[in-house]
């Protein structure tokens, strides 16, 4: 609490977004960080992660999503937030809305996405503040974070200000992940998000087939779908080359503190649904998956 009272100004306007991040993040959270993950990390194993709610009702979880892009990071963390009754944050949505509403950073951002770029620091945590803002307007408590942090740096900041439970870093392996993003579809009238890939990959190497039927719209969209323009493959396998270099880390960082559950996506939807929640030890939840499908 130290560093949040160093962090404190008068008003939001005199603020830098990291120290509103830091304010916003504090709202709500029923205890400061812990020493617990370091006191248990074995050097050769790495400590086991608490992935337990104990009770959803009086506790809302703090989960961090990781995963390449387009791993489906957004489908299951959304899922899961219906499920769990906390709100899904997603990095990537507030980069899109921002596009989308032409403000001052809409230029810059653009040219970034569309290389395939990381966007700063600096701008994520700009937007993750006024998301933020006003989800404690609202009386929001909780949250899964899906695309922050993608850096050391970041996942630094967060660390300083807040205790997250769990960290689930989902995997996909490279060639079904590239084929995945070239199927990405959207409405451009609803606004609905859809893949027209059917993915049917043999075992090999070690590695397990992996089957994914496509996630096709309504006949009234099908005519609407647009592909969005950063889903190339030259641009999402540069995505995926500057993920390896600059967010695996991150992976590294969260293992380290006993807080990263690694899960190997075993198809679509269907399939990896339910072993997720299994994982999660949400068994008491699966009566309740169709309100979240």
């Amino acid at each position: 609490m130290a560093a949040l009272t160093r962090l404190a100004k008068p008003s939001f306007a005199s603020r830098s977004p990291i120290s509103y991040l830091s304010r916003c993040l504090y709202s709500g959270v029923a205890s400061e960080p812990s020493s617990h993950a370091a006191s248990s990390y074995n050097p050769h194993l790495g400590p086991k992660p608490s992935r337990l709610v104990n009770d959803s009702k009086n506790r809302s979880v703090q989960w961090v999503f990781l995963g390449s892009p387009g791993v489906g990071k957004g489908t299951y963390a959304s899922r899961l937030s219906n499920l769990l009754g906390v709100p899904h944050i997603a990095t990537g949505d507030l980069v899109r809305e921002e596009l989308v509403a032409s403000g001052p950073l809409s230029q810059q951002l653009s040219e970034i996405v569309n290389q395939g770029k990381l966007v700063s620091d600096e701008i994520i945590i700009n937007l993750l503040s006024k998301r933020l803002e006003a989800g404690e307007a609202k009386g929001e408590l909780g949250f899964i974070l899906d695309g922050f942090p993608r850096t050391i740096r970041q996942a630094e900041i967060l660390e300083g200000v807040t205790d997250i439970d769990l960290v689930l870093n989902l995997k996909l392996r490279e060639d079904v992940l590239l084929e995945k993003c070239l199927g990405r579809r959207t409405c451009g009238q609803c606004g609905g998000n859809f893949n027209v890939a059917s993915i049917n990959v043999k075992g090999s190497n070690g590695c397990p087939a992996i089957s994914m039927a496509p996630l096709l719209p309504p006949q009234h969209c099908m005519s609407k779908l647009v592909t969005r323009a950063d889903d190339t493959e030259e641009v999402i396998k540069h995505r995926i080359d500057i993920y390896n270099e600059k967010s695996r880390p991150v992976e590294e960082f969260y293992r380290r503190r006993g807080k990263l559950l690694e899960f190997d996506l075993p198809g679509g939807i269907p399939e990896s649904w339910p072993k997720l929640l299994e994982v999660l030890d949400l068994d008491d939840y699966k009566e309740q998956q169709s309100a979240a499908a």
